[in-house]
């Protein structure tokens, strides 16, 4: 049984949880009214020309176990994606000078695991503790935790986790079917209750409808905590991966729904993440001023491209937009 949040009559601009109609609601403005929302939203809470910058780097890929429909690194699908072991340390800090002196500010690692093992985490214990050392931000996304693995990572002193819900969890099982959406709920209770910040968000292009993205943005709003960090993906569609041939999704659509995270958190990062090589630097300065003010900063993401740094260099200077400093609550 999915833990769906209860619905409401107000929403959470109020301090109350989002309903259903009111988050659908937001899809329905017209898009300057809806950006305007947004963008006023924004500038309540944050500085509209900074942009918070991340890097991320696969330190453990391949041969995954679980099905996600978008996923190259699932043993299940043949992406050509290469299997690798646990990064060693001096080449996880090589790649996280560069990205310090790039002007990243958190350093993100992932690991195509289902769940790790308590071994895997003696791996990837030492190399948060190194990148903490640096003076950068740390996030890890490493699947599923138990309560008692997220308190480890905690005593390490990580600073976010990532777990992403995806879509909806009416749509969830369309894309995925070897976890539930239940077990994603219990690794984000798992993390808040260790206290590490929560970076969690989802995938648009997988096929679903607006009412399924407005509802990926309600369960996210209506969680216990706002998640700090908010990553918004664009597909990515890998050749090899069942979606390798989904629909693409209209640039404006994409905007709406960054511009509805925006509203719906608004003292969240709203992160524009994977596919942004496929957007235009007109569709990215739209999602700026809808309220995204965090990026993956660096050439290359876990499995597939990202904008080279000197081009995102320059987007941000036509647009007059800094680099800043990650301050989430």
């Amino acid at each position: 049984m999915v833990s769906v949040q209860n619905s409401v009559t107000v929403d959470s601009l109020n301090g109350e949880l989002w309903s259903k109609q009111r988050a659908e609601k937001l899809f329905t403005l017209p898009f300057n009214d809806l950006l305007f929302k947004a963008h006023t939203i924004h500038r309540e809470n944050f500085d509209p020309n900074e942009v918070q910058l991340s890097t991320l780097l696969n330190i453990k890929s391949g041969k995954c176990p679980e099905d996600c429909s978008y996923c190259p690194q699932s043993a299940r699908f043949d992406t050509g994606v290469e299997v690798t072991p646990v990064l060693d340390m001096e080449t996880v800090l090589e790649s996280a000078k560069a990205a310090k002196a790039a002007g990243a500010t958190r350093f993100c690692m992932g690991a195509a695991w289902r769940s790790p093992k308590d071994k895997d985490l003696d791996a990837v214990v030492p190399l948060i503790e190194a990148v903490r050392d640096l003076g950068m931000e740390t996030c890890v996304t490493l699947g599923m935790l138990n309560d008692m693995q997220a308190r480890r990572l905690s005593n390490a002193g990580l600073d976010y986790y990532n777990h992403n819900l995806d879509t909806s969890p009416e749509f969830y099982g369309e894309v995925i079917t070897t976890r539930t959406y239940q077990d994603r709920l219990n690794t984000l209770e798992n993390v808040r209750n260790a206290h590490i910040k929560v970076c969690s968000g989802g995938i648009v292009g997988l096929g679903e409808s607006v009412a399924d993205r407005s509802e990926l943005l309600r369960q996210l709003a209506n969680m216990p905590a706002q998640p700090q960090s908010v990553p918004i993906n664009l597909l990515v569609r890998v050749e090899g991966t069942p979606l390798a041939g989904a629909n693409e999704v209209h640039p404006i659509d994409f905007v709406k729904t960054i511009a509805a995270a925006r509203i719906m958190m608004p003292k969240s990062y709203v992160r524009l993440s994977a596919g942004r090589t496929s957007m235009s630097d007109e569709a990215q300065a739209l999602s700026f001023f809808a309220g995204a003010n965090s990026i993956f900063y660096g050439d290359a993401l876990l499995t597939t491209d990202n904008p080279l740094v000197v081009a995102d260099n320059e987007l941000f200077r036509s647009l007059g937009l800094n680099a800043s400093p990650s301050n989430e609550n």
